[in-house]
């Protein structure tokens, strides 16, 4: 093995990953508890059964809004004889980092707002028994990684899944940027809507502008040193089977800071949003650290990734999945959780056989789905094999 593998595998002795894992009103399950051990998962089921909801509750262990992305009150549970809604949903766990044990949950929880009376739902979260104040301290305990068949179409669909990928990625490396990026944001609509109801004065606009290029700057500058530190990791470090990629930041912001220092680029930012308080009316598409793309390139080739084969294109993902797996293992300490929903699709078996022997010898935690079980049989012995029907386990 190389430097890089024999550290790597010193690190893995010591055990991080999920070891008991309990759902209450979550998507398709009234309650669930499941307990797992350090080893790969394979969940396997019917299309619909609730595969992939395992997978997504796993997902809201760390920062972020999940695996799907989706809004709060889109997971609560749906059943009952009549259709009810659920009131609300609750994932807990017993986590492990480096054999060290924490309890970990999360649920939605809903706060009138005003003399409404309307319901504002958010996200709370515990570690072992005390609320937490930002997701972003889960950071500190855990870390997951997944690949879904929705990102099949990663490289070639719009920019804004693309930079959600890339703002995941940069969260595991810096557990700050995930407050950058919400900031960011809820400075971005204040300002947006000010503009375009005409309430705003010039000096609350200028007092916003100052703070969008602040923390703008700070997102660009987080970006840019994650994808040269995953980049010379790769250079350093290739894979023997998978694709090897490099990673090429597209924005504006971010091109800025290739050759001006922070400041510099906080001024010239400051006056873009400045010269497009019109523009924001007649459109949402202002360059910003909110309109970065980035490029992927199947380094062999030097192609474009979305000029690969469909095949080429989910190998190159799990090359980078996999490169961004190794790095993080060294940069923080503990090995992430991987949760790679119908990940076998579009491989060949060499592919697949060789997707199966990395993740064992990563020595970590991977949460695999799957129709079909006997995909996996060379797993048996040593993954576990769950299988599950409507929402409920059956072997």
């Amino acid at each position: 093995m190389n430097k890089a593998a024999d550290k790597i595998a010193e690190i893995t002795v010591k055990k991080s990953g999920v070891s008991r894992l309990t759902l209450t009103e979550f998507r398709n399950y009234e309650f669930l508890r499941l307990n797992f051990s350090d080893s790969p998962v394979v969940i396997t089921g019917e299309n619909g059964s609730g595969k992939t909801n395992i997978l997504e509750a796993i997902s809201f262990l760390a920062p972020g809004r999940g695996l799907r992305g989706a809004k709060l009150s889109d997971i609560k549970r749906i059943g009952g004889d009549e259709g009810k809604i659920s009131g609300g949903w609750a994932v807990a766990a017993r986590i492990k980092k480096n054999d060290e044990e924490y309890a970990v949950g999360t649920a939605i929880e809903s706060t009138a707002v005003g003399d409404s009376g309307r319901n504002y739902d958010h996200r709370i979260v515990k570690i072992d028994g005390e609320k937490i104040s930002s997701q972003a301290e889960l950071g500190k305990y855990i870390s997951a990684i997944w690949l879904t068949p929705q990102m099949d179409r990663l490289f070639r669909g719009g920019a804004q899944p693309r930079r959600s990928f890339l703002d995941r990625l940069v969260y595991a490396f810096d557990i700050e940027h995930a407050k950058r990026t919400s900031q960011f944001e809820h400075i971005y609509r204040e300002w947006s809507e000010l503009l375009k109801t005409g309430r705003g004065n010039v000096k609350w606009l200028e007092i916003l502008e100052k703070e969008m290029a602040e923390t703008g700057v700070a997102i660009a500058a987080a970006r840019k040193d994650v994808v040269s530190r995953l980049n010379a990791f790769i250079d350093s470090d290739p894979d023997d089977v998978f694709p090897n990629v490099s990673i090429e930041l597209d924005g504006r912001i971010e091109k800025l800071l290739d050759n001006k220092s922070a400041l510099e680029v906080e001024d010239i930012y400051r006056g873009l949003l400045a010269e497009e308080r019109r523009a924001i009316l007649y459109t949402e598409n202002l360059e910003g650290v909110n309109r970065t793309d980035f490029k992927v390139f199947y380094k062999n080739k030097n192609m474009a990734a979305e000029l690969c084969s469909t095949g080429e294109q989910k190998s190159l993902l799990i090359g980078l999945i996999l490169a961004q797996t190794r790095c993080q293992i060294l940069d923080k300490g503990f090995a992430p959780i991987l949760l790679l929903d119908e990940v076998v699709a579009h491989l060949d078996s060499a592919k697949k056989e060789a997707l199966i022997q990395k993740i064992k010898e990563l020595n970590l935690q991977a949460f695999i789905t799957a129709t079909d079980a006997s995909l996996f049989d060379s797993m048996r012995g040593y993954a576990q094999f769950i299988e599950v029907n409507n929402g409920k386990i059956v072997g």
